[in-house]
């Protein structure tokens, strides 16, 4: 597939996202399937492993998601707007219960190594959450166009999303224009936000994803890509996993945090590549998306 190439049509796509593939959850990855991920990635900008968690997975995320996001909601700063009705919200890890099964998942460990090399860092965890009303975000991409991408064409970060809900049409799909992650972005709005002039072309290109329950993708942020109206009475919670390849520098934008007891407590593995302050007590975390926050409209 080129990048050039038109995109199936929504329904079309639908139809794949939903099929079931017969992975089991937590099964290793074969070197064929991390290498047609890795080709996803430099072509389309993103990849997906259906079924790569149990649906009770996914359960858990949710409840851990709605119990964080009220706390958030209660906590000044806790919530960032990223549009009407919509919020993100970065957490510690000690907030997901199951942290460690994510971040040290087969495929999730065998994507980060290959393309972000064997020392990358795990740098963010969040979540948004498109609420009723939500409406269609502005096209653009998470951060401005790194050096390394831009001249080298090269990849030094990844975010991994994990739905938790089984995503229908009316809830506000993620929507992403494949291959948009080498433009340099150099005249974008705060090299984030495409002119509107632009719009329609990303829409042409437009792919609309419908993940289930126990799915999880990994995507470069730099791709362009939105939230669509959400016109349900329902929720639809996602949460964000962030990594970077070594001396990437989004570490600088993020406030993970962990006790000493937790830290203590996790595998070696995981230690190893996480990038996170050791404290003594938690606090809040303040939210530092303003800029999106500013050119989407305050929630």
């Amino acid at each position: 597939m080129t990048t050039e190439a038109a995109p199936p049509a929504t329904a079309a796509v639908q139809s794949a996202d939903r099929d079931p593939t017969g992975v089991r959850p937590g099964a290793e990855p074969t070197a064929v399937e991390i290498g047609r991920a890795v080709c996803d990635l430099f072509t389309d900008g993103i990849t997906a492993r259906r079924s790569a968690f149990a649906t009770e997975f996914a359960d858990r995320i949710r409840e851990d998601i709605e119990r964080a996001f009220e706390k958030a909601r209660n906590h000044p700063g806790g919530a960032v707007g990223r549009g009407p009705n919509r919020y993100y919200v970065e957490i510690h890890p000690e907030q997901l219960r199951d942290f460690v099964e994510l971040v040290d998942h087969p495929w999730v460990r065998s994507v980060c190594e290959a393309v972000l090399g064997t020392d990358y860092r795990i740098v963010e965890l969040g979540f948004d959450v498109p609420l009723e009303g939500a409406v269609n975000q502005p096209w653009h991409r998470d951060f401005p166009s790194p050096a390394p991408t831009r001249e080298e064409h090269r990849l030094t970060s990844l975010a991994f999303n994990v739905t938790a809900v089984d995503t229908a049409e009316d809830m506000g799909p993620f929507e992403i224009a494949p291959g948009t992650q080498w433009e340099s972005g150099s005249d974008f709005t705060h090299e984030m936000f495409p002119d509107k002039a632009d719009h329609p072309r990303y829409a042409a290109r437009a792919v609309r994803k419908y993940p289930r329950r126990g799915d999880i993708s990994a995507r470069s942020a730099l791709t362009i890509h939105r939230g669509t109206a959400n016109r349900s009475a329902a929720s639809r919670p996602v949460l964000v996993l962030g990594v970077d390849a070594p001396g990437a520098g989004n570490d600088a934008h993020h406030a993970m945090a962990v006790t000493r007891a937790y830290w203590t407590a996790l595998p070696e593995r995981v230690r190893s590549h996480l990038q996170a302050r050791v404290v003594d007590e938690l606090q809040p975390i303040v939210q530092q998306h303003t800029i999106e926050g500013l050119v989407m409209g305050d929630a």
